[in-house]
């Protein structure tokens, strides 16, 4: 089954360290920054993700749903939370939503609802590796790394019952 992340945006913003410098720049850079950071992330999973941010927040220009390279992008509609907009999405995508926030609020409620999630720190970490990767131009299971193999390495190697026993002896004087 595919799942569908669900991106508390402002929260995942400001939990990051990297991320809130630059929000504090401009909210609009945050936005951007972290829109570019979750493009590497699709790319290499291939996973539906929606960001949801405050309505309030809104540039002047944009609509209320926007997508942008892959990446769905909500504002709340005025009076009305972003935190509203990911429980109701949460609750029609149930056990196929993930949901990425640590707002204690929507972590209860989603969870409640049979969707699972994972706090902003450790989605961030997540996004980092992703971006390691593409910088590296591999994916995670490519051809680097361990080849499994039948071929013994371990006891070939050893010394002689003969040979370490005199090990032993000399090592001892």
């Amino acid at each position: 089954m595919p799942i569908h992340i669900i991106i508390d945006g402002y929260n995942l913003i400001r939990q990051s360290s990297a991320l809130s410098v630059l929000d504090d720049q401009d909210i609009q850079v945050g936005r951007e920054a972290l829109i570019d950071q979750l493009v590497k992330y699709k790319r290499l999973r291939g996973h539906q993700i929606s960001v949801v941010f405050d309505g309030q927040n809104a540039p002047t220009t944009s609509t209320r749903r926007s997508r942008v390279k892959g990446i769905d992008i909500i504002f709340s509609p005025m009076g009305e939370l972003a935190d509203t907009v990911i429980k109701r999405m949460a609750t029609g995508e149930k056990e196929r939503a993930l949901v990425v926030t640590s707002d204690q609020d929507i972590e209860s409620y989603v969870s409640a609802r049979g969707a699972n999630v994972v706090s902003s720190p450790v989605f961030e970490e997540k996004l980092t590796m992703a971006g390691y990767m593409m910088l590296k131009g591999g994916e995670e299971n490519g051809s680097e790394g361990w080849i499994p193999t039948t071929q013994k390495k371990g006891p070939r190697r050893r010394l002689s019952k003969k040979a370490r026993k005199n090990r032993a002896k000399i090592d001892k004087l």
